[in-house]
This record gives C-alpha cells, structure tokens and sequence, in this order.
C-alpha cells in the first residue's frame, strides 16, 4: 500500500471513572445534536453504562466500547469482562493498556498483548496504547519504551497485528494539561509506523491516535500531522460541545 494512503480520522472519548444515568443522557443527547462529522468517532464507557450508551447511539453515526477487558475467555475471574460478553452487547472497540492501567493495576506488555488478541479473537477492535513517563523522556528512553510496548503486541498478534488501532499517550501529558507538541507526537507517530512497516503489509492503513490532553485549541495542528490519524480523548469528552469541536477538527 503507498505511503500516502488517506485514513479516516478517529476520534475516540475516554470517560474513565466518570458518569451517572442523567449526565450521560445529557452528554449522548448533546453528540446526537452535534453530529454527524466527516471522521469516525466513538465513546469507551463505564461497564455499567455500555448497554444504555448503545441505546442512546441507536441510528448514530458513533460506535461504542469499553475501557478495558479480561484476557481470559471465562470462567472464574470474579470482576472480569471477557471479551466475548462486550461482542455480545455490540461494542466495537476496547481500550487495552492504557497508562492508568499499566500503572494502577500492573499491567504488564504481555497482558495487554493478551488482551488485545481476546478481543480480536471476538471481532472488537483494541485500542491499544503505549507511552512513555516524564522520567523515561527526560532519560531519553521515549524510543525504547514505546517500541517495547508495541512489540509486545506484535510478537503475540503476527498478521493479526494490521487490525488494532494504535493510541500514542505520553503518560506525561495525561490529565495534567501538558500535551507533547506537534513534532514531538509526530516523531514517536512516525516511530511507531515505522515498527508496524515490519510487520504488516498493512501499516500505512493503520490508525494511531494521539492521546495526553487534546483540547480544541490544540486538535487541527495535531491531527494535520503526518501519521496522527485522530484522538484518543479524555476530560474533553466528557462535554458534548467538547468532544464534537475535536471531531470536527479531525474532519
């Protein structure tokens, strides 16, 4: 495929730990309102709430989707969602691996990379993300670290890896209204492509998002970036005027 392939932008909203009943009413009604863009967007939700959001999204041009799953197919994992159960309600995408989770809960490469091929295994797409600390950055290991995380993925999905949409979050730049500049996300965009050219035919189709504080005063000059193919969007998806002026960016 030629370098210069044209990808449909995606925009994704992260909710995290945020929501009830009426304010995600609110916040669905608002994107109804908003929509349609000329990009694909999507919303990751708490458990509790998917089966109401993929009502709300009936007939809407936005798919939905979790923010994590087990990789374990069932059996006796109290607290765990396979990925068998969010095909079965219809979601489309899963975030796997983000930076709270390696953090928070341990995560290691190898168990985002199994939760990645659980999900694919169902049909639902990982969103699967990498990124480096402050720390690491200011040490100069930006490279190693995100190649790391990537090849983890790589070597347990082989051919399968060209499915997966990729999500570059400098952890730095999470929720602390840092964001990388543009050149500074585009060289590790570029990096991660680079790694994806060795082992797909399908790289130069593959989306990679950029996620770590996108607002709308910083969205047109990231996603006009060579590889950055959308965001991966946090606090600012959490108002409908928000996230739709960041999807309109991207188209």
């Amino acid at each position: 495929m030629p370098s210069n392939v044209t990808r449909k932008k995606l925009v994704v909203g992260n909710w995290k730990m945020h929501g009830s009943r009426a304010a995600n009413a609110v916040l669905l009604s608002g994107l109804k309102d908003e929509g349609p863009w000329n990009a694909d967007v999507a919303v990751c939700v708490p458990f509790p709430y998917i089966t109401e959001t993929a009502q709300a999204l009936t007939g809407q041009a936005v798919a939905f989707g979790a923010q994590d799953c087990s990789a374990h197919e069932q059996g006796a994992y109290t607290g765990e969602v396979s990925s068998a159960m969010l095909a079965d309600i219809g979601c489309r995408f899963v975030i796997v691996g983000h930076s709270e989770r390696r953090a928070y809960h341990h995560e290691s490469d190898q168990l985002v990379a199994d939760k990645a091929k659980a999900a694919l295994a169902h049909g639902v797409t990982p969103i699967v993300c990498v990124g480096e600390t402050l720390a690491e950055r200011e040490a100069g290991q930006t490279e190693a670290v995100v190649k790391r995380q990537l090849a983890a993925v790589i070597h347990t999905l082989t051919h399968c890896i060209g499915e997966v949409v990729v999500a570059y979050e400098p952890v730095w730049a999470i929720g602390t209204g840092l964001t990388a500049t543009p050149e500074q996300a585009q060289a590790v965009h570029a990096l991660l492509r680079k790694q994806l050219h060795a082992a797909t035919q399908k790289a130069d189709a593959m989306r990679i998002l950029y996620g770590g504080s996108v607002k709308l005063d910083n969205a047109a000059q990231l996603f006009v970036q060579a590889d950055i193919d959308g965001g991966l969007i946090g606090g600012a998806a959490l108002k409908a005027a928000d996230f739709s002026a960041i999807c309109r960016a991207a188209s």
